[in-house]
């Protein structure tokens, strides 16, 4: 049975493209028609797309992997925040800060920072220290939580990325390009899709077209996720990669997420007591002022 529908998707607004005048040449392929100088998004594709996209993501959320959903744009925020939360994904709703990807282990050092703060306040450190330490620190810990709090799970490199809006989002999408991390996206007829492994030709703008296509990923992850945990409880031991890359390729997945799931990832590791690192505090320190811009 199909995700999504025609009727659903045009309720949505998920066909209004941008200005004729403002299109992208590479967005032909996904657009059905102009009018009144606006373009039309071919929606029969997009359901297709659709269908392609949750999938590969579902494939990934039951290999327990994670995908990185990013869209700092207003209208999406609040609705990546509340959706990708419910399925404990990781996302990024602020602005996206140079390096996410590319200097991961600084990242990863200014979440550690945030746990190590805490610990502070429960040992009673916290208390030792001047009144305008205090607040230095309190402000500190209130920045990286604004910026990065919504990463904090994530101790290792996404295997996949969701993007909404890959014009504002250039820089996560140059980023995932090189280490290789295969992107989808929400694409607009203004939009290059030339570079995202599963484009979603939509309306990205309208917050109602965001949502539904939002949503039904976030279903798919989701149905991985319950069918991972009905999988463990069967068979307890850990699958053999060849044996796991096999049975990905007899189900038809793309190559880029069958790399992805059985890529080998080393986890970051960062000392916990990072707050005596003064080097290491002025970098995470740069980093979060550098996002909040």
């Amino acid at each position: 049975m199909p995700r999504t529908n025609f009727k659903e998707l045009l309720d949505a607004g998920v066909h209004f493209g941008h200005l004729k005048r403002k299109w992208n040449p590479a967005m032909a392929p996904y657009i059905f028609m102009e009018r009144n100088g606006i373009h039309i998004i071919d929606l029969e594709k997009t359901v297709l797309k659709i269908e392609e996209a949750a999938s590969a993501i579902k494939h990934i959320a039951k290999s327990g992997k994670k995908v990185l959903f990013v869209a700092t744009k207003k209208q999406a925020k609040e609705i990546v925040a509340e959706k990708v939360k419910a399925v404990n994904m990781p996302y990024v709703t602020e602005r996206w800060p140079g390096g996410m990807l590319t200097n991961f282990p600084t990242i990863r050092k200014a979440v550690k920072k945030m746990s190590s703060i805490d610990k502070m306040a429960i040992d009673g450190t916290f208390l030792n220290l001047s009144k305008r330490e205090r607040l230095q620190v309190t402000r500190q810990r209130a920045k990286l939580e604004k910026t990065l709090g919504s990463i904090i799970d994530l101790t290792r490199l996404p295997s996949a990325l969701f993007i909404v809006d890959v014009t504002k989002e250039h820089i996560a999408v140059k980023e995932a390009k090189r280490l290789g991390i295969p992107v989808f996206a929400m694409v607009d007829t203004n939009s290059d899709p030339s570079d995202i492994e599963f484009p979603i030709p939509a309306n990205d703008d309208a917050s109602k077209s965001i949502s539904l296509i939002i949503g039904i990923l976030c279903q798919a992850i989701e149905e991985g996720l319950n069918e991972r945990k009905l999988e463990k409880d069967k068979e307890p031991q850990q699958k053999d990669k060849k044996v796991m890359r096999r049975e990905l390729e007899t189900k038809d997945i793309p190559a880029a997420i069958i790399e992805a799931i059985v890529a080998e990832e080393e986890e970051v590791e960062v000392d916990d007591d990072i707050a005596e690192d003064t080097d290491d505090d002025e970098e995470i320190i740069k980093v979060v002022d550098e996002a909040e811009e």
